[in-house]
């Protein structure tokens, strides 16, 4: 989305009502709602320094690829606001630390780099102005941000709907609503937008271990909107489908590589494998913030390790194995392209070959590899 096309007014009303990223009354914080503590209590943050921003984006009280990116763009203007320079150059130089900075909170999520680049460069390409000017340049950048995703998600919600019939059996993993966004979400925006229009869906949430995001999230979002939700462990996907109670499969992304491949939440492949078996179409659903042209395919993708506690004694009154046992914790698996019915972005309902379906929809992008 072209940032052009957004004036003043539209922004402000794009970003009315947003909760979950935002800045405080005064702009001397980012505003997240801790999504480590839902469902059982809503409890916001301020984060004001960069290392209050790396740790809410690492330990994911602020999560979701699009609301990563958000909360990192506004973080560099609340960041800005502190730097002591003489002239642009010396700006400059200080946002690309906090950036580099930022960047190394969540590797797989592209939206992050993407927004920190963003605001990098439009720094970049004004050196000419004070360091007062350039931090108010901040600022409305981060805004566009957030006013541009909750356009995208809009408009992919809208492709998505299409893709749905009045009763659908719908299965999603991980949690892709307007908690990892700005509003309706992208692969739960579909399910948003329909219960506005009068349609029923039923919704099987995976619970998505070790970090129940479906659970704790997803469920909590659907069930607010009143939209039939049934959570069930990870490995009940299967039999759900087998019965005939699946219509759609539905699940965000991380990151898009230019074949085709997405990474998104750990177990959305086997899903995808699960869908294709069964004959059940699979769809991701993405803004093209997400989309990495420079990564050629899945196997590029770097895949985030994390705490092997996630697994042994998160969410549990005690450790649920021992100690000294070893783990593996990625974050993220991939989805090979060839599992994938279709790619739904902001521009379109886009099928394979994607290598040529991602560039001929975003050719402005592909061609600067971006």
């Amino acid at each position: 989305m072209d940032r052009e096309n957004l004036s003043e007014e539209a922004v402000s009303e794009l970003l009315s009502g947003i909760e979950n990223v935002r800045l405080n009354e005064e702009e001397t914080a980012v505003v997240i709602i801790d999504q480590t503590k839902l469902p059982g209590k809503t409890e916001y943050l301020e984060l004001k320094t960069a290392e209050e921003l790396y740790d809410a984006i690492f330990e994911l009280k602020v999560r979701g690829a699009p609301a990563i990116g958000i909360c990192a763009a506004y973080g560099m203007y609340i960041l800005s606001k502190r730097i002591r320079a003489e002239n642009g150059l010396q700006f400059y130089e200080k946002c690309k630390e906090h950036a580099a900075y930022l960047n190394a909170s969540r590797p797989t999520a592209v939206n992050l780099s993407w927004a920190l680049h963003r605001m990098e460069r439009l720094v970049e390409e004004n050196l000419s102005h004070t360091p007062a000017e350039l931090t108010e340049m901040l600022r409305q950048e981060g805004r566009r941000i957030q006013a541009e995703d909750a356009a995208m998600c809009r408009a992919i919600s809208e492709y998505g709907v299409s893709l749905l019939r009045e009763g659908d059996g719908i299965l999603t993993h991980c949690n892709a609503g307007p908690l990892a966004t700005s509003r309706y979400g992208t692969a739960l925006g579909p399910l948003f937008l329909g219960k506005e229009r009068g349609m029923h869906f039923h919704v099987f949430s995976d619970e998505t271990r070790p970090l129940l995001q479906g659970a704790r999230l997803t469920s909590y979002e659907l069930e607010q909107a009143g939209i039939d939700v049934t959570l069930i462990c990870d490995n009940m996907a299967s039999i759900v489908m087998k019965n005939g109670w699946v219509q759609a499969c539905m699940v965000g992304c991380d990151r898009i590589a230019a074949n085709g491949d997405t990474a998104n939440k750990i177990g959305t492949s086997g899903v995808a494998i699960l869908a294709k078996h069964y004959g059940i179409p699979f769809y991701v659903l993405g803004p093209s913030s997400t989309i990495d042209f420079q990564c050629k395919t899945g196997e590029d993708i770097e895949i985030e390790q994390r705490n092997p506690d996630e697994i042994k004694s998160k969410f549990y009154a005690r450790p649920m194995a021992p100690e000294s046992v070893k783990c593996y914790n990625p974050a993220f698996d991939v989805t090979d392209h060839t599992l994938i019915s279709a790619i739904i972005t902001e521009r379109g309902i886009l099928r394979a070959p994607f290598e040529s379906s991602l560039a001929e929809a975003f050719p402005e992008r592909a061609g600067a590899g971006r």
